[in-house]
């Protein structure tokens, strides 16, 4: 017995030793834990007294609001490349372009010698019904000069209002004289998808992900599907130089060319934060073989639509190695001072696969030659995220890559990619330069 409560006694003493090593460390980490608070209400104190400095002293009044932009994204820009703060102008900016429409015109323009240069006129708008042609110059906008204008002032004069009415004064080359057009605002929705019929093939071009993609790629598809039939070779989904969007446009996409599985899973901070995201039965494509076209210029969403589809084996990934941007960024409204832009995960492919500073590598790596002409006009590499500084790191560990061409020609017969995916859903020959290539094979549905 007396041994028993020795041993009691000497068990109780370790336990209390244990209690005291705890209740010490914890309230070491507390203090830590304050006195960290403590600093950070410090520095914040100093960023006040550094403004208040600058808004008194410096040698002609600051913009105080613009002061303040500067100093919010400063700090981001200390995270990553694509966080960041925007005001509310650029806020409103960024939901017309994540919704897809807007109350406008509908031209495509460019900035050109100081003036405003139509590329081309979306049909069915009010710009193409009133004559707009490509390679219009505008000139005036309600009686205001374009010129010392920058592109984005006169994007945002030409939009307003449906139904309500702008002139344009436009100089058209061999006009001998401006011409003057009386426009009325309509609902322009921007269109993030086109295709036409490559004789057997159905080729559909998304430029990029928003909230009209889904639709547009549905009504590309049933439009292929009506002229072509039975008689369909395949699909190319054609996403160079497509910067992405929004997730759950890629999302769509992807879910409309898979029946089952992972599309793509998020992984923010903590465990719990984990979100996957899988395909619901159904293929829009009817599991024709599809080819996707992707370039250096392909990133974010274009890059979640093909590493979903090339890990599930349902796509060809034909042309030069993506961007390689593998983070998710989440828009934080502010109030009416506009919204914060913060990276909160990284995404994964179905097999697990960061792209993150690495992109997706094709299955059949086609590179496109830049012409002469055009070789001092376009570089010869783009700059992939991991050449991009700040840029967050691969978490798999992967070899960070540099980015790859992104030049799409204009004339098709010399686009080499899209001509080597047409012969490659045709069944011709491969070339000798990719012979030794092993392509994903295209997965046929099977009810």
């Amino acid at each position: 017995m007396m041994r028993s409560k020795t041993l009691s006694a000497v068990g109780y003493a370790a336990i209390g030793a244990i209690v005291a090593t705890v209740a010490w460390n914890g309230a070491s980490a507390l203090d830590a834990a304050t006195a960290s608070k403590t600093d950070t209400y410090r520095q914040l104190n100093l960023f006040g007294d550094v403004f208040d400095r600058v808004r008194s002293d410096y040698v002609e009044a600051p913009n105080e609001e613009e002061l303040i932009d500067s100093a919010i994204n400063g700090m981001l820009a200390s995270l990553d490349p694509h966080s960041s703060y925007m005001n509310a102008e650029r806020f409103r900016e960024m939901q017309v372009q994540t919704r897809g429409e807007f109350g406008g015109l509908g031209i495509e323009v460019t900035m050109e010698n100081g003036l405003v240069k139509v590329v081309y006129p979306i049909e069915d708008t009010p710009a193409s019904r009133a004559g707009v042609k490509p390679n219009d110059l505008i000139i005036g906008i309600d009686g205001t000069d374009v010129q010392g204008l920058t592109l984005n002032e006169a994007v945002d004069m030409m939009r307003g209002p449906v139904n309500t009415t702008i002139k344009l004064q436009i100089q058209r080359q061999g006009a001998d004289k401006p011409l003057e057009l009386q426009l009325k605002r309509d609902v322009i929705r921007i269109r993030a998808v086109r295709s036409e019929i490559e004789d057997d093939v159905g080729y559909i071009r998304v430029t990029s992900f928003n909230e009209q993609t889904q639709e547009g790629l549905e009504n590309a598809v049933r439009d292929i599907k009506a002229k072509l039939g039975s008689k369909a070779k395949g699909y190319i989904l054609d996403l160079r130089n497509n910067p992405g969007g929004l997730l759950d446009g890629a999302i769509s996409v992807s879910d409309s060319l898979l029946d089952r599985g992972e599309i793509v899973s998020t992984r923010g901070r903590n465990a719990d934060e984990t979100q996957r995201y899988n395909a619901q039965p159904g293929d829009l494509f009817d599991g024709k073989p599809v080819v996707i076209l992707v370039n250096g210029g392909s990133a974010s969403a274009s890059e979640i639509v093909a590493g979903a589809l090339q890990d599930h084996k349902r796509a060809t990934i034909i042309g030069t190695k993506s961007f390689g941007k593998g983070s998710v960024q989440t828009i934080i409204p502010m109030g009416s001072y506009g919204a914060l832009r913060l990276t909160t995960a990284r995404y994964f492919t179905p097999s697990g696969r960061s792209i993150q500073a690495q992109g997706i590598d094709p299955d059949i790596k086609v590179d496109q030659a830049i012409p002469a002409e055009e070789a001092d006009k376009v570089p010869s590499t783009t700059r992939g995220e991991a050449s991009l500084r700040g840029h967050l790191t691969n978490e798999n560990g992967t070899e960070e890559a540099t980015g790859s061409p992104a030049y799409v020609p204009k004339d098709k017969a010399k686009d080499t990619q899209l001509q080597y995916a047409l012969n490659f859903l045709r069944g011709g020959a491969v070339s000798e330069a990719t012979k030794t290539a092993k392509p994903n094979t295209p997965q046929v549905k099977a009810n």
